[in-house]
């Protein structure tokens, strides 16, 4: 059985992207049989670029709605906080001990701020180093990943390699999946949807705000009586990732045609919405309104975590003579 692990940064409520390209693909493949999954709410590494402690928890409690409302199984899986298990810590210290200089300044995660170096923190330097304690200390042989992480899971596998070759094997080098059909969401202004842009949607917001945001959505100035081009436009990119092939199609159609207005068009895709996440509404709106129990889930999780983090951490210290 192999084990899969990914992890969602508790920076803000999940939005579309990351539940179809993260949550619900490890979902699908927890659900195929042969696998057994972890997912982690990054607590610790959304402190990088989060300060409010209230926003933190809050966001913590959304992630997890989040994942039990798509249909993560926290009893025959594992979902748990960050946090709660800061043996991941002393991990990234012993890993930040071998993870070069250079291998950290070319990380996208530094690189991205480093003209502004007044901003960058120890913290988002040694980013790639936590995030490798996270994989490498619970025994992950599958990561599912983003384009834009494949190069932090090289250095996860660069510094396994490297602690493997100096002293035996000790940990278990993780292979990336990634996920082509699903691989860029785009956000509301046509760049990749991220809550770094503010350019997401929150498939979980009140059908009132959820339409407001979508009418927000970027479009051009042409009339509506003109043909369209469908794939160039922000609404019908979103539309076609929510909605079934059928209807994509027919609003494909209508596009090229003329006639439609991108007023129509945000219509349809809200109701894309709204109709493919119906049940999953329903569903985090009951959990967030049962804090205590979504606390529990997270203490059984951390619980079902912490021997195999030990265990890992116990290897590591009698190599390095601790």
């Amino acid at each position: 059985m192999a084990r899969i692990l990914t992890g969602i940064q508790s920076t803000n409520q999940p939005h579309l992207g990351n539940i179809l390209g993260a949550i619900q693909p490890l979902i699908a493949r927890s659900h195929s049989g042969g696998h057994e999954a972890f997912a982690f709410i990054a607590d610790l590494h959304s402190l990088t670029t989060v300060r409010d402690a209230d926003f933190r928890r809050e966001s913590t409690l959304r992630v997890a709605a989040t994942w039990l409302a798509c249909g993560f199984d926290p009893d025959a899986h594992v979902l748990y906080r960050q946090s709660d298990l800061p043996e991941v810590t002393e991990l990234t210290w012993y890993l930040s001990c071998f993870a070069p200089y250079p291998m950290l300044a070319n990380a996208h995660s530094f690189k991205d701020k480093s003209e502004r170096v007044s901003e960058v923190s120890a913290g988002l330097f040694t980013y790639p180093v936590l995030m490798a304690a996270d994989i490498l200390g619970y025994d992950a042989e599958v990561v599912p990943v983003g384009k834009d992480q494949l190069q932090h899971l090289e250095i996860t596998r660069d510094l396994a390699k490297s602690f493997n070759h100096l002293y035996g094997e000790t940990f278990v080098v993780p292979e990336a999946s990634v996920a082509q059909e699903t691989m860029i969401i785009p956000g509301t202004d046509g760049q990749k949807m991220s809550k770094s842009y503010h350019n997401f949607i929150d498939v979980f917001l009140e059908e009132k705000a959820l339409k407001k945001v979508i009418m927000g959505i970027q479009t051009d100035s042409t009339p509506l009586e003109a043909p369209k081009n469908p794939d160039t436009c922000n609404v019908f990119n979103l539309y076609k990732v929510v909605a079934p092939s059928a209807e994509v199609e027919h609003l494909r159609q209508r596009y090229l045609a003329g006639g439609l207005g991108y007023g129509h068009a945000k219509t349809a895709l809200l109701e894309a919405i709204l109709v493919k996440f119906q049940d999953e509404r329903q569903h985090y709106h009951a959990l967030m309104q049962d804090i205590p129990q979504l606390q529990h889930t997270l203490k059984i999780g951390a619980e079902k975590a912490r021997p195999v983090i030990q265990s890992v951490l116990q290897r590591v210290r009698t190599k390095l003579g601790f």
